[in-house]
């Protein structure tokens, strides 16, 4: 597997197919090759195996075929979707959540339905999802059934930790491929109550929040000088303000982790809300360990 490819991880649900559909845009957009990864879990008699697939025992070598013809099927199609798109198709063995995990070690990005088949109906992104989101070695978008499509800004929430920074990054680089406006939005907890000092006030912290994006925005704003960018700098929830601004944007862009995250965490609590919550896909961006020369996703 290159380095350099979209992983996408495919079951056959509606929202693999919606995964795949993402993929192959930002394929278009930057030339990488797509491979479809089918991650077979063996289970035994009535157990879950895949779409369209009779659940067997250990090992079913006719449900294996199955699942090939699947995901040969399901390649074939993609590639005729885009012709100018490579796509290939692989099965593998295993739990999902491991093996993508495993996988994205070789990918530079790793494409996800937010629910596969065994998803219940009440989640708005199953367990997979967020598990290989946590783990993965690359960036990682999540896409749900909503707001897919190539219209509207890209979002990214910045908050000024070194996370936020490669989620910067990821965001300026896709709004450029994409030529699209950028949207950095940055959220500020206002001073308030007997702890707000006698000489401040909101406009001074806002002020001040937005000298530093501006300053972080320097050296993109010379890489890609044709991206229009957008500041927004509010008081308030960071994860609410991002769910509210993913209403009219493509992609909404956030690091693994924020400030405020614990250093044993691996996924920070606003990328688990937006993963939950946001109207368009959700791209959580961290350095892929595929990369020679620091840049993500490249």
């Amino acid at each position: 597997m290159s380095g350099d490819e979209i992983l996408v991880g495919f079951d056959g649900s509606a929202d693999a197919k919606l995964a795949l559909r993402w993929a192959l845009d930002e394929a278009r957009h930057s030339g990488r090759p797509v491979r479809l990864a089918y991650v077979f879990e063996w289970l035994t008699v009535g157990g879950w195996v895949g779409p369209g697939v009779a659940p067997g025992v250990w090992p079913d070598e006719t449900a294996r075929r199955q699942v090939e013809e699947l995901v040969g099927r399901a390649a074939a199609d993609a590639a005729a979707e885009r012709p100018g798109v490579t796509v290939h198709g692989v099965v593998l063995d295993g739990p999902p959540a491991v093996v993508l995990q495993e996988r994205s070690a070789e990918a530079g990005l790793l494409v996800l339905g937010s629910r596969g088949h065994g998803g219940f109906g009440g989640l708005l992104a199953g367990s997979t999802a967020v598990a290989v989101t946590a783990h993965a070695h690359c960036p990682v978008v999540v896409v749900r059934e909503g707001r897919t499509g190539a219209a509207g800004p890209v979002v990214v929430g910045f908050d000024g930790s070194e996370s936020s920074r490669v989620a910067l990054g990821f965001a300026v680089e896709h709004a450029a491929k994409r030529t699209v406006p950028l949207r950095v939005v940055r959220v500020f907890e206002p001073p308030s109550g007997r702890w707000r000092p006698a000489d401040r006030d909101e406009q001074a912290t806002a002020a001040e929040e937005r000298a530093v994006v501006e300053e972080s925005l320097a050296g993109w704003r010379e890489t890609c000088p044709d991206v229009t960018v957008e500041i927004v700098v509010a008081p308030g929830n960071p994860a609410a303000t991002l769910v509210e601004a993913s209403r009219d944007a493509q992609l909404v862009v956030v690091g693994s982790r924020g400030r405020g995250g614990l250093r044993g965490m691996l996924l920070g609590s606003v990328s688990q809300q937006l993963i939950q919550h946001a109207h368009c896909p959700v791209a959580v961006a961290r350095e892929s360990t595929t990369d020679g020369d620091g840049r993500v996703g490249r």
